[in-house]
Protein backbone atom coordinates (compact mmCIF):
# COMPACT_ATOMS: atom_id res chain seq x y z
CA UNK A 1 0.00 0.00 0.00
CA UNK A 2 1.48 3.32 -1.52
CA UNK A 3 0.06 5.08 1.74
CA UNK A 4 1.93 3.15 4.32
CA UNK A 5 5.20 2.73 2.73
CA UNK A 6 5.70 6.31 1.37
CA UNK A 7 3.38 8.19 4.16
CA UNK A 8 1.07 9.54 1.37
CA UNK A 9 3.31 11.40 -0.52
CA UNK A 10 5.91 9.83 -3.20
CA UNK A 11 9.43 10.70 -1.81
CA UNK A 12 10.58 10.37 -5.87
CA UNK A 13 14.07 9.53 -5.11
CA UNK A 14 13.19 6.81 -2.55
CA UNK A 15 10.38 5.45 -5.23
CA UNK A 16 12.45 5.49 -8.32
CA UNK A 17 15.93 5.11 -6.10
CA UNK A 18 17.28 7.73 -8.08
CA UNK A 19 17.08 11.67 -8.05
CA UNK A 20 16.16 11.96 -11.90
CA UNK A 21 13.45 14.30 -13.17
CA UNK A 22 10.10 12.92 -12.87
CA UNK A 23 7.37 13.34 -15.59
CA UNK A 24 3.85 12.00 -15.45
CA UNK A 25 1.54 10.38 -18.00
CA UNK A 26 -2.05 10.49 -17.07
CA UNK A 27 -4.22 8.02 -18.55
CA UNK A 28 -1.80 6.36 -19.69
CA UNK A 29 -3.29 3.25 -21.22
CA UNK A 30 -1.50 0.49 -22.82
CA UNK A 31 1.65 2.16 -21.97
CA UNK A 32 3.52 2.91 -25.50
CA UNK A 33 4.21 5.92 -24.41
CA UNK A 34 5.84 4.77 -21.02
CA UNK A 35 7.68 2.27 -22.82
CA UNK A 36 8.93 4.22 -25.32
CA UNK A 37 9.74 7.18 -22.96
CA UNK A 38 11.34 5.06 -20.84
CA UNK A 39 13.56 3.60 -23.10
CA UNK A 40 14.77 6.49 -25.11
CA UNK A 41 15.65 8.51 -22.17
CA UNK A 42 16.75 6.51 -19.15
CA UNK A 43 17.73 9.40 -17.50
CA UNK A 44 14.43 10.47 -16.84
CA UNK A 45 11.89 9.07 -14.29
CA UNK A 46 8.19 8.19 -15.48
CA UNK A 47 4.74 7.41 -13.67
CA UNK A 48 2.09 6.43 -15.84
CA UNK A 49 -1.27 6.70 -14.07
CA UNK A 50 -4.04 4.50 -15.32
CA UNK A 51 -7.60 4.46 -13.84
CA UNK A 52 -8.65 1.16 -15.95
CA UNK A 53 -6.75 -1.51 -13.42
CA UNK A 54 -6.41 -3.59 -16.54
CA UNK A 55 -4.98 -1.30 -18.93
CA UNK A 56 -3.19 -0.31 -16.23
CA UNK A 57 -1.45 -3.44 -15.15
CA UNK A 58 -1.24 -4.47 -19.22
CA UNK A 59 0.98 -1.51 -19.25
CA UNK A 60 3.02 -2.48 -15.93
CA UNK A 61 3.85 -5.89 -17.06
CA UNK A 62 4.93 -4.63 -20.06
CA UNK A 63 7.47 -2.49 -18.15
CA UNK A 64 8.46 -4.93 -16.24
CA UNK A 65 9.08 -7.31 -19.00
CA UNK A 66 11.77 -4.61 -20.16
CA UNK A 67 13.16 -3.93 -16.43
CA UNK A 68 12.36 -0.67 -16.92
CA UNK A 69 13.16 0.44 -13.47
CA UNK A 70 12.90 4.24 -14.37
CA UNK A 71 8.99 3.95 -15.35
CA UNK A 72 5.98 2.82 -13.24
CA UNK A 73 2.27 2.38 -13.19
CA UNK A 74 -0.29 3.47 -10.65
CA UNK A 75 -3.84 2.22 -11.06
CA UNK A 76 -6.61 4.30 -9.65
CA UNK A 77 -7.64 8.24 -10.34
CA UNK A 78 -5.60 10.38 -11.28
CA UNK A 79 -6.93 13.52 -9.49
CA UNK A 80 -6.98 11.56 -6.47
CA UNK A 81 -3.18 10.48 -6.62
CA UNK A 82 -2.43 14.03 -7.77
CA UNK A 83 -4.09 15.74 -4.81
CA UNK A 84 -2.99 13.84 -2.35
CA UNK A 85 0.47 12.03 -3.08
CA UNK A 86 2.51 14.26 -5.53
CA UNK A 87 4.42 17.10 -3.84
CA UNK A 88 3.83 20.43 -5.40
CA UNK A 89 6.68 21.43 -7.95
CA UNK A 90 8.40 17.96 -8.19
CA UNK A 91 7.34 17.18 -11.42
CA UNK A 92 9.10 18.54 -14.82
CA UNK A 93 6.34 17.56 -17.37
CA UNK A 94 2.55 16.30 -17.37
CA UNK A 95 1.65 14.20 -20.49
CA UNK A 96 -1.91 13.69 -21.24
CA UNK A 97 -2.63 11.81 -24.69
CA UNK A 98 -6.00 11.12 -26.10
CA UNK A 99 -7.88 11.86 -23.35
CA UNK A 100 -11.16 10.39 -23.22
CA UNK A 101 -13.77 13.13 -24.76
CA UNK A 102 -17.01 11.52 -22.94
CA UNK A 103 -18.76 12.05 -26.45
CA UNK A 104 -22.63 12.74 -24.45
CA UNK A 105 -23.48 15.98 -23.09
CA UNK A 106 -24.32 15.00 -19.80
CA UNK A 107 -20.69 12.68 -19.26
CA UNK A 108 -18.85 15.93 -20.21
CA UNK A 109 -18.04 16.37 -16.70
CA UNK A 110 -16.31 13.52 -16.82
CA UNK A 111 -13.34 14.90 -18.51
CA UNK A 112 -10.29 15.31 -17.28
CA UNK A 113 -9.49 18.82 -18.35
CA UNK A 114 -11.29 21.08 -15.68
CA UNK A 115 -9.87 24.23 -14.65
CA UNK A 116 -9.09 21.99 -11.27
CA UNK A 117 -7.58 19.57 -12.95
CA UNK A 118 -5.33 22.48 -15.13
CA UNK A 119 -4.87 24.17 -11.01
CA UNK A 120 -3.30 20.72 -10.24
CA UNK A 121 -1.04 20.65 -13.10
CA UNK A 122 0.20 23.93 -12.06
CA UNK A 123 0.80 23.28 -8.90
CA UNK A 124 3.01 20.36 -9.18
CA UNK A 125 5.01 20.96 -12.29
CA UNK A 126 8.11 22.63 -11.40
CA UNK A 127 8.63 26.84 -13.01
CA UNK A 128 9.73 25.64 -16.49
CA UNK A 129 7.85 22.62 -17.20
CA UNK A 130 5.86 21.41 -19.77
CA UNK A 131 2.29 19.77 -20.04
CA UNK A 132 1.54 17.98 -23.16
CA UNK A 133 -1.77 16.90 -24.51
CA UNK A 134 -2.89 15.63 -28.34
CA UNK A 135 -6.53 14.29 -29.17
CA UNK A 136 -7.98 13.18 -32.16
CA UNK A 137 -10.75 15.09 -31.36
CA UNK A 138 -11.07 19.04 -32.33
CA UNK A 139 -14.07 19.94 -30.40
CA UNK A 140 -12.31 18.85 -27.20
CA UNK A 141 -8.96 20.20 -28.52
CA UNK A 142 -10.93 23.79 -28.56
CA UNK A 143 -11.68 22.81 -25.12
CA UNK A 144 -8.19 22.00 -23.56
CA UNK A 145 -6.88 24.99 -25.57
CA UNK A 146 -9.55 27.20 -24.10
CA UNK A 147 -9.02 26.33 -20.62
CA UNK A 148 -5.11 26.12 -21.05
CA UNK A 149 -4.49 29.88 -23.11
CA UNK A 150 -6.78 31.41 -20.49
CA UNK A 151 -4.88 30.13 -17.04
CA UNK A 152 -2.56 32.60 -15.69
CA UNK A 153 0.46 30.47 -15.09
CA UNK A 154 1.01 28.69 -18.68
CA UNK A 155 1.88 30.14 -21.43
CA UNK A 156 1.11 28.14 -25.06
CA UNK A 157 4.16 26.97 -26.79
CA UNK A 158 4.75 25.77 -30.37
CA UNK A 159 4.70 21.61 -29.89
CA UNK A 160 7.81 19.84 -31.23
CA UNK A 161 7.86 19.08 -35.04
CA UNK A 162 5.54 16.23 -36.38
CA UNK A 163 7.75 13.60 -37.31
CA UNK A 164 5.77 10.44 -39.11
CA UNK A 165 6.33 7.09 -37.27
CA UNK A 166 8.35 4.15 -39.77
CA UNK A 167 7.58 1.55 -37.34
CA UNK A 168 4.46 0.40 -34.83
CA UNK A 169 6.57 1.23 -31.91
CA UNK A 170 7.35 4.77 -33.14
CA UNK A 171 3.68 5.97 -32.42
CA UNK A 172 3.43 8.21 -29.51
CA UNK A 173 0.17 5.85 -28.11
CA UNK A 174 -1.68 2.48 -29.40
CA UNK A 175 -4.60 5.14 -29.75
CA UNK A 176 -2.75 7.34 -31.98
CA UNK A 177 -1.51 4.58 -33.97
CA UNK A 178 -4.81 3.45 -34.35
CA UNK A 179 -6.23 7.08 -35.11
CA UNK A 180 -3.01 7.82 -37.89
CA UNK A 181 -4.06 4.31 -39.30
CA UNK A 182 -7.69 5.56 -39.89
CA UNK A 183 -6.67 8.63 -41.92
CA UNK A 184 -7.23 11.04 -38.74
CA UNK A 185 -6.04 14.59 -37.54
CA UNK A 186 -4.31 15.05 -34.39
CA UNK A 187 -4.19 17.71 -32.58
CA UNK A 188 -1.54 18.67 -30.63
CA UNK A 189 -0.97 21.02 -27.93
CA UNK A 190 2.22 22.45 -25.55
CA UNK A 191 1.89 24.70 -22.61
CA UNK A 192 4.76 25.65 -20.19
CA UNK A 193 4.65 26.57 -16.69
CA UNK A 194 5.26 30.23 -15.98
CA UNK A 195 7.85 30.96 -13.34
CA UNK A 196 6.97 31.50 -9.55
Amino acid sequence: DIDQEYGGKLDWPVFFGNDHEVELDVGCGRGLFLFRASETRPGTNFLGMEIDYREGRRSARRLQKQERQNARVLGGDANVALDRMIEPHSVSAIHVYFPDPWWKKRHRRRRIFTDEFVGRCARLLKPGGYLHSWTDVEEYFGVISGIMDHHELFTKEEPPAEVLPEHDMDYQTSFERKKRKDGWEIFRGLWQRKAL
